[in-house]
This record gives C-alpha cells, sequence and structure tokens, in this order.
C-alpha cells in the first residue's frame, strides 16, 4: 500500500488545493493532508480550524485523511508511513522553490519520494493569501473556494453572509 502525505498549511484550502487532492487520490492507496501547524506566514485560522474546514472538504474520500503536525515534513511522513510527498505546482516560482526543498528533504530522508502536480489551469492564479485579500476587500471568491470556507472567511472578515 502507497501512502502519500500533501503538506501545506492551507489557510484556507482552496478549490486549486482540492484538484490536486482529487488527482493524488487516484494515484495513491492513502492520501494524508498534513496540516502544517505553525508556517512562517501570518495566519488568518487556526490549526484546528485548517483541519476541520479541509475535513469537511473532503468527507466524501473515503482514502483521505486528515492530520496536523509541526516540525519537519519528511519526520511527519515517516511517522505516517508515507513513500510520497505530493505538492502541487502553479507556476515557475513554485518549481524553483519546490526544487530547493526538495534536495533538501532528499538529504534529509532518503527514502521519501516528491511527486509535483501540476494545477490545472483554472486554479494556477490561486493563491491562499491573495485569495484572503480579495475576500476582505468584498471580491468575490465563488469557485474558488468550498462554500463552507467562503463562509468561514466571511465570518474572519467580519462581512455579509455570503
Amino acid at each position: 500500500m502507497t501512502i502519500a502525505i500533501y503538506p501545506g498549511s492551507f489557510d484556507p484550502v482552496t478549490n486549486g488545493h482540492l484538484d490536486i487532492v482529487d488527482r493524488a487520490v487516484a494515484l495513491f492507496d492513502q492520501l494524508i493532508i498534513g496540516v502544517y501547524d505553525v508556517p512562517q506566514k501570518n495566519l488568518l485560522f487556526s490549526t484546528q480550524e485548517r483541519v476541520d474546514l479541509i475535513r469537511k472538504a473532503v468527507a466524501n474520500l473515503p482514502t483521505v485523511r486528515v492530520e496536523s503536525y509541526s516540525g519537519l515534513t519528511v519526520n511527519f511522513a515517516q511517522q505516517m508511513n508515507a513513500k510520497v510527498i505530493v505538492r502541487g505546482l502553479r507556476m515557475t516560482s513554485d518549481f524553483e522553490r519546490e526544487f530547493e526543498m526538495a534536495l533538501m528533504n532528499k538529504k534529509l530522508a532518503p527514502d521519501i519520494e516528491l511527486v509535483c502536480l501540476m494545477t490545472s489551469l483554472e486554479y494556477q492564479f490561486i493563491s491562499s493569501s491573495l485569495l484572503k485579500e480579495a475576500c476582505e476587500l468584498g471580491g468575490a471568491i465563488e469557485g474558488l473556494v468550498p462554500e463552507h470556507v467562503a463562509t468561514a472567511l466571511a465570518e474572519k472578515f467580519h462581512l455579509p453572509k455570503r
């Protein structure tokens, strides 16, 4: 059985993330979405809120589970008995960062492979930070996140219910 992890901050989870999840599910026996507890980012949602938002979004996928973690991603992969780290790539700058991390991860855990999936064209422009900014300023985010995430964003920014 091949277990893969899909790590990220997911603040919040977007339809772009879920596109990668749907495609990874078809490739691996089990996919564990790892919600990184303390990324070097300003977070809008707590770790538990991010986990809950993703769990609701993937509730219909029986081979997916969601766990939070801290520390090195390769250590989390080893704890989960995963042999693969899945990452989504939107553009060239993503590749450069992922390539750099992949080399470090390979040094730290040579038995873990990296699989990069290209984000579908319709989601290439979505990033959680741009999405949060657009939402906070009243922009329409329909079709970019699941409905329950749009509602959670509106609540965080004290916007009228969407």
